[in-house]
């Protein structure tokens, strides 16, 4: 079933790319609307023959989408977003595998009450298409999955938004929901769940991991878009939740960020960086230095990318 996911949303996102493009077409005569995006697809070919120095010959391909439909009449304004992002590499193992993986859809309702000012209300929810997964003695080790996680955020609020470059969204009202969907990560608690409990001897009761965590707190979100040179294009996203209930000062970070570089209407090279941390998420590190990772606790997690490749930007 999870190796189905990549070909069904792949088959979704053009579907989808066509009909927004209709969409957007039609609603040309109507300047409420403002539809766009961009995709591109990049690659990265290694080949090794008789090299002394070592190494491995790798192939791989990582490809992103980022829609957008907005609208603005009067009062009333609707900022919608989807980014999705697959990158699959072989390298060595004669299978191909998952290098990178994420989708991303945001909804943004907001209603006049000032010139810089909106009363706002968001959704948010991002997950992955496919398992993520290593092989130990012939046995598949899950870290994550379809829904594994998954984040739904809803949140109300103010949105301050003095131009089209800046928003920030401050919400004292979020519901903020971690989903688990697969059984062996929610029974090892993953993701901040809740883990299976255990008999009275200590041994695992397999199936009774919790598969949603449910937090209420404050919500910031900004997001920052410019060209700050020609043809450079800059977008950060920061998120950051504090829960009411449990560690307030604990505040989760989620700051993405996208430099975008276009050389011409098909060439782009990007530059991305993200970073997490959510005291909730425990990542397996050494605390002694001598190389085994014998401990467990939160830590900052960070993905750089780089790719050069093919573009195209719809407008």
């Amino acid at each position: 079933m999870t190796s189905f996911l990549p070909r069904f949303f792949a088959i979704f996102l053009i579907s989808f790319i066509s009909y927004a493009h209709a969409f957007g077409s039609a609603a040309d005569s109507v300047s409420a609307w403002d539809f766009g995006g961009m995709g591109a697809l990049h690659f990265n070919q290694v080949t090794l023959s008789n090299w002394a120095a070592g190494g491995e010959s790798s192939f791989s391909v990582l490809g992103n989408v980022s829609l957008h439909t907005n609208y603005k009449k009067g009062k009333k304004s609707w900022n919608n977003t989807f980014d999705v992002v697959y990158g699959t590499v072989k390298a060595g193992d004669p299978n191909w595998r998952k290098s990178d993986d994420k989708f991303e859809l945001n909804i943004k309702y907001g209603r006049s009450a000032s010139s810089d000012w909106n009363y706002s209300g968001q959704f948010n929810f991002r997950s992955q298409f496919a398992p993520t997964y290593t092989i130990k003695d012939n046995e598949e080790i899950y870290h994550s999955d379809f829904l594994s996680p998954g984040v739904v955020q809803t949140s109300l609020g103010m949105d301050y938004k003095p131009n089209q470059k800046l928003s920030v969204l401050i919400s004292p009202l979020t519901g903020k929901y971690t989903i688990v969907k697969n059984q062996l990560l929610a029974d090892q608690g993953a993701f901040g769940v809740d883990k299976a409990q255990t008999d009275g001897e200590g041994s695992v009761i397999a199936g009774t991991g919790q598969h949603i965590r449910k937090e209420a707190g404050g919500y910031v979100n900004v997001r920052y878009k410019e060209e700050v040179l020609k043809n450079v294009a800059l977008n950060t996203k920061l998120d950051l939740f504090s829960n009411y209930v449990r560690n307030t000062e604990n505040i989760d970070v989620n700051w993405e960020n996208n430099v975008n570089f276009k050389v011409n209407k098909f060439i782009s090279a990007s530059l991305f960086l993200h970073m997490i941390y959510d005291d909730d998420v425990l990542i397996s590190y050494d605390s002694t230095g001598d190389g085994n990772k014998d401990s467990k606790g939160p830590r900052l997690q960070m993905k750089e990318s780089f790719g050069l490749g093919l573009s195209y930007k719809l407008e």
